[in-house]
């Protein structure tokens, strides 16, 4: 069994409750009250003898419209950024490209440096050793 602890209002505390009902109940339920109000009036222009639904059903269509234009509006701007940004960064990377090409040629030469002095040597080794085949070939005859 829980204990209860004695509870005494504070102002603070009557200062919330009052701040409460008056921050959020009161707009929920002035809220809520013009959504039906605002339901019945469109029923009973609607619905009554000469009621124009053609044109209530074009404002419907707006209405079930906007939510999907402010969204395509979201990406547009998103899409203008990240085009914005890749301008920029564009702007940028030339100079790091022509570092970094720098740096591939220089890679470039010393590996193909490397690849010919390595096979220059096995090409020396292979031409001593075909000398010497040679030589013992003519021994034989």
């Amino acid at each position: 069994m829980k204990a209860q602890l004695p509870h005494t209002p504070h102002a603070s505390y009557l200062r919330h409750q009052k701040e409460r009902n008056l921050q959020i109940f009161l707009p929920v339920i002035l809220s809520a009250i013009l959504l039906i109000a605002l339901v019945a009036l469109m029923s009973l222009a609607t619905f009554n003898t000469g009621g124009d639904v053609s044109r209530w059903a074009a404002i419907s269509t707006i209405w079930l419209i906007l939510p999907m234009l402010l969204g395509g509006l979201i990406l547009l701007a998103l899409l203008v950024a990240l085009i914005y940004g890749m301008s920029r960064l564009l702007g940028a990377l030339p100079h790091y490209t022509g570092i970094a090409q720098h740096y591939v040629h220089l890679a470039q030469n010393r590996i193909v440096q490397g690849a010919d002095s390595t096979s220059a040597f096995l090409i020396n080794i292979e031409g001593h050793l075909a000398n010497v085949k040679a030589f013992f070939k003519r021994m034989n005859v």
